[in-house]
């Protein structure tokens, strides 16, 4: 089980390999040493809910089960405040893996993959309860503002550096430089084309956001890339057999994320929401979906 929590973290990057998921791991440490711990712990327990629930040995091993259970833990200790955050976060996880098995098996019949549906709304949910619940006290950063009011403010210089590090680290919501560039050796180490793919698409992310004019510090902090990442990584390699070194509709799906990116960020602004991935899951939804009846791209 220790194996498959690992492959847990990696899967998060669509990526089956334990020592990519430990990479990630010491990625994290990077960052903060008990945000390691805490995403380690809620793969964990991802992958004892779904043994105890008599799921496929086989998804369980894959870290099928636990990916969704590793962001949901993170995303809860970074988005709410409190001690009782850990407890939460743990709780998350246990039903972040219980709704995994219950989004597969829906999108089972369409043969497109849930992906990380299922902790975004676990997490949204979650984080919209502290207007309601005492006990869920969201983070400042989180309090919902009126769009008529929002100022954008594109001034300021763009550390491209950050921000290709950064694109790749958010995944893990890691605004940390050199934990990005650690979580790009992770992704090498399991595949050179994916690594590849991961450079392609944090470029074309960046140059799609700042050329439609984006916040320079929101480019710095990889905020419009790591959807892009993991979007080409589903369209253009995990879920196509159409493997091209020159991706066209994988960096299509990329910069589209931009785009979903920008308009989610909008729309979820008067309810104090993060995106998270749903820009990626959306978009890469949409051409796994489209390739139903256009398999050319």
């Amino acid at each position: 089980m220790f194996s498959a929590s690992l492959k847990g973290i990696s899967q998060v990057l669509l990526i089956e390999n334990a020592i990519t998921g430990l990479i990630v791991l010491v990625a994290i440490s990077l960052y903060s040493v008990p945000l390691s711990i805490m995403a380690f712990i809620s793969s964990f327990i991802g992958t004892v809910t779904a043994k105890i629930g008599g799921a496929d040995e086989k998804l369980i091993s894959q870290g099928l089960f636990s990916f969704n259970s590793a962001l949901s833990g993170l995303a809860m200790v970074l988005f709410l405040e409190g001690d009782q955050r850990f407890v939460i976060a743990l709780f998350s996880a246990v039903i972040a893996a219980i709704f995994t098995a219950g989004m597969m098996h829906l999108t089972k019949p369409f043969d497109v993959p849930s992906l990380t549906f299922p902790y975004i709304i676990l997490a949204w949910f979650l984080l919209t309860a502290s207007h309601r619940l005492e006990f869920f006290e969201a983070n400042k950063s989180l309090v919902p503002q009126v769009l008529a009011y929002w100022h954008l403010d594109i001034h300021g210089p763009v550390d491209l550096t950050s921000g290709f590090a950064k694109s790749i680290g958010q995944v893990y919501f890691l605004d940390h430089t050199w934990a990005g560039f650690l979580v790009l050796g992770g992704i090498f180490f399991a595949s050179r084309r994916l690594g590849m793919l991961a450079i392609y698409a944090t470029i074309i992310s960046l140059l799609t956001a700042y050329y439609l004019g984006s916040e320079h510090s929101l480019l710095s902090s990889g905020l419009y890339g790591y959807n892009a990442v993991l979007t080409i990584f589903a369209v253009s390699d995990v879920f196509h057999n159409k493997k091209k070194w020159i991706p066209f509709s994988g960096l299509l799906a990329a910069a589209t994320s931009v785009l979903i990116t920008a308009s989610l960020d909008s729309f979820l602004l008067p309810y104090g929401l993060p995106a998270l991935t749903m820009p990626f899951v959306l978009s890469t939804w949409l051409f796994l979906f489209a390739r139903k009846l256009m398999p050319n791209l």
